[in-house]
């Protein structure tokens, strides 16, 4: 029998049924303690890695992703968790003294952290695990209930997650992980009794739910088109061993996958052999094996549909230098040189196994293209010129910018989200926090 922390609902009605128990259960999760909180995470961390092996067979079986790149996930997922049991006993706040102004003579501030009301989560399919886990265990360490709408690919995992949940000792009242369609999902985010919406997922849904959200607190973290601008001083082998590993990694299925890779043109014939040299290593296979880089893509639209993309930018001039025919749910890794500005592999987020490649004039260039799109979740530069960097750091609008490796790097402890199109507001796990509550101050008087 499903624990109550796994739920399925078949329509809006009992979605927002399922989700009143949370709302009863909104008092219950802002009182219990830090210590009591940080041991649920402990107790579940612990669990996660147990179950690393059935972890990512789930992960395997679910949203094929390849067996090494699964249990990568597994054991972030143990680490997010483990950080967040710290951040539940490190959550305080601050004083302030008033007497800046003479009315605030013999009055001090104390500010602490609360939680604004239950939140609404919905989470992908490409990290089923993981992402759903940014979402939920920060709001555990700060006592946010909550309803998480796992990914409709991964069914077993979302169970799996409800069944560690409770038996990690979260109450079954102040969390609920549910299964349910999309409609009902679209009733939950319109339920004005959530104080916060938390989505990762394509920017079309996104922003539309945001629309829907009402007066909730909104996060989202949407959609990339990545790039990596490569400095004639970069160490070349590594970087196009890292913008290899950053483009192919999971069949490019991240939103911060590489996929524009802009050189100075110095050193573009070169990073180019090597970038080739690195792609004609990759294996393609089942996911399940322990040797596969690159597995199918989540469905056979997806591949279709990067088929197209990739044929629409060599039909406008691109030059395909890797890649062949799909099979199925499978594209090889695809390398398209100097593809057309206008085509969507430059524009548009292909999150398939795509990368392009095209020389610029200078770094600065580099950054400027960079820079020139709707998108802004990371971008990466690969150079020993600090003043290039800071440039690049002031001018790019991008949520973070990774120097000297690829924008697909990402610690579970840094903020990270996106600007532009790529969505509003940050996650890890401190930041995280910081969305789910809101500051409550209390202003003291001393009558001497």
């Amino acid at each position: 029998m499903a624990p109550m922390a796994f739920l399925e609902a078949r329509n809006a009605q009992e979605a927002l049924t399922l989700a009143a128990k949370v709302h009863a259960g909104a008092a219950k999760a802002a009182r219990m303690p830090a210590h009591a909180r940080a041991k649920v995470l402990d107790a579940l961390a612990a669990s996660i890695r147990s179950e690393r092996e059935a972890w990512a067979k789930l992960l395997v079986e679910e949203v094929a992703k390849p067996l090494k790149d699964a249990r990568r996930e597994a054991d972030r997922a143990a680490f997010t968790v483990s950080w967040s049991a710290g951040e539940a006993l490190r959550l305080g706040g601050h004083w302030m003294p008033l007497d800046a102004e003479p009315s605030g003579e013999n009055r001090l501030c104390f500010v602490r952290r609360v939680s604004r009301g239950p939140g609404i989560f919905i989470s992908p399919f490409n990290f089923p695990l993981n992402l759903s886990l940014h979402k939920v265990a920060p709001a555990i360490a700060a006592g946010v209930p909550f309803v998480l709408k796992g990914p409709p690919q991964a069914p077993q995992c979302a169970r799996k997650l409800g069944e560690a949940l409770s038996a990690a000792g979260w109450p079954d009242e102040c969390g609920v992980v549910v299964s349910c369609p999309n409609d009902a999902a679209e009733a939950l985010v319109k339920d004005e009794r959530f104080a916060t919406l938390s989505f990762t997922g394509s920017a079309g849904v996104g922003w539309k739910l945001k629309t829907a959200a009402g007066r909730k607190h909104v996060v989202l973290e949407l959609g990339g088109a990545a790039c990596v601008v490569v400095g004639a001083d970069a160490d070349l082998p590594f970087a196009a061993a890292r913008c290899v590993a950053g483009g192919f990694a999971y069949s490019g299925q991240t939103c911060i996958s590489v996929q524009r890779i802009l050189v100075e043109e110095s050193v573009y014939e070169e990073f180019t052999r090597l970038l080739l040299a690195n792609v004609d290593e990759l294996k393609v296979g089942e996911p399940s094996a322990e040797a596969t880089d690159v597995g199918p893509l989540i469905d056979e639209n997806a591949a279709k549909r990067v088929d197209e993309w990739v044929a629409e930018a060599v039909a406008g001039g691109g030059k395909l230098l890797r890649g062949g025919p799909r099979k199925g749910r499978v594209v090889p890794p695809t390398v398209v040189e100097k593809p057309p500005e206008s085509c969507r592999l430059v524009k548009d987020e292909v999150f398939g196994p795509v990368v392009t490649v095209e020389p610029v004039r200078s770094l600065a260039e580099g950054v400027a293209k960079a820079g020139s799109g709707v998108w802004g979740l990371q971008a990466g530069v690969f150079t020993k010129d600090i003043d290039a960097v800071f440039s690049a750091w002031n001018d790019l609008q991008v949520a973070g910018l990774i120097v000297n490796d690829v924008p697909t790097y990402r610690s579970d402890l840094m903020p990270y989200g996106g600007s532009k199109q790529s969505g509003i507001g940050r996650e890890g796990v401190r930041y995280a926090i910081e969305e789910l509550t809101e500051p409550r101050a209390l202003i003291l008087t001393h009558h001497p």
